[in-house]
């Protein structure tokens, strides 16, 4: 039985190498060892800080400026972050008065990209800047609304923006869940002609966006394949099936 603890933890070895999942744990007895317990913890708190960190509006404000669109920043009705953990109703809402910040920027758009700290503001920190400018040289036939960046928003807050600044389209890159093993994942919805009777069955979404998971370049394609579809088929959603996989190994 001891000779054949090497060759098993060689072969765990190998698997781990193409994924970030806890597997082939070592085990002292019916418990965990130490090495493996502690980075679980360290994962844990990773994912509560995430959860918890404020957005740096300003400073994402800034590496969007370099996109070539105008950046707004609003707020939803949210007041702090517990209140956005306790109250999701109010994430989907703007805070009183930002209809008026939107009016003037009203126009007949194709899309408006919205960015949100969701569940994570270190997601949309690290990624919203990377994504948006892979995919805004892709849509240049498109017209483009003003960037919106959103504090304490939920993934319904892109509605109520479509519709004040006159989008087609709505897509959210907002902050998911953090997991033990990517406390830095960003989700992007997308929503053709989002309303107040606007469903989640009415969506599509691309999860996981990060360097570990769906790469800068795939997402963007992906977010130009599916946009294009919308306008298409004048659909998002359930009746809309993504298939920018099979087109991704076309390239």
């Amino acid at each position: 039985m001891t000779d054949d603890i090497p060759a098993n933890e060689n072969i765990w070895k190998g698997l781990r190498r193409h994924t970030a999942a806890r597997i082939g744990l070592a085990r002292s007895g019916a418990s965990l060892s130490t090495a493996p317990l502690l980075e679980f913890q360290l994962a844990h708190a990773r994912a509560r800080d995430a959860v918890l960190a404020p957005l740096d509006a300003g400073r994402l404000a800034a590496d969007l400026a370099g996109l070539g669109q105008p950046v707004l920043t609003l707020a939803s009705a949210v007041t702090d972050q517990q209140q956005y953990l306790m109250r999701p109703d109010l994430g989907r809402q703007l805070a009183p008065g930002t209809a008026a910040t939107l009016a003037p920027h009203a126009g007949e758009y194709d899309v408006v990209f919205v960015v949100s700290d969701g569940l994570s503001a270190r997601a949309v920190q690290a990624n919203a800047q990377p994504v948006l400018a892979a995919v805004l040289p892709m849509l240049q036939a498109s017209h483009i609304a003003p960037l919106v960046i959103v504090r304490h928003g939920r993934v319904a807050i892109g509605d109520a923006i479509a519709t004040a600044l006159h989008a087609d389209c709505a897509v959210v890159l907002i902050g998911e869940r953090p997991g033990l093993s990517a406390p830095d994942s960003m989700g992007a919805y997308l929503t053709w002609q989002p309303g107040a009777q606007t469903t989640d069955a009415d969506r599509n979404c691309i999860s996981n966006i990060r360097p570990g998971g769906i790469g800068y370049a795939d997402a963007a394609f992906k977010l130009a394949n599916l946009l294009a579809a919308m306008r298409a088929r004048r659909l998002s959603g359930v009746r809309l099936k993504d298939d920018s996989d099979r087109l991704l190994l076309g390239r």
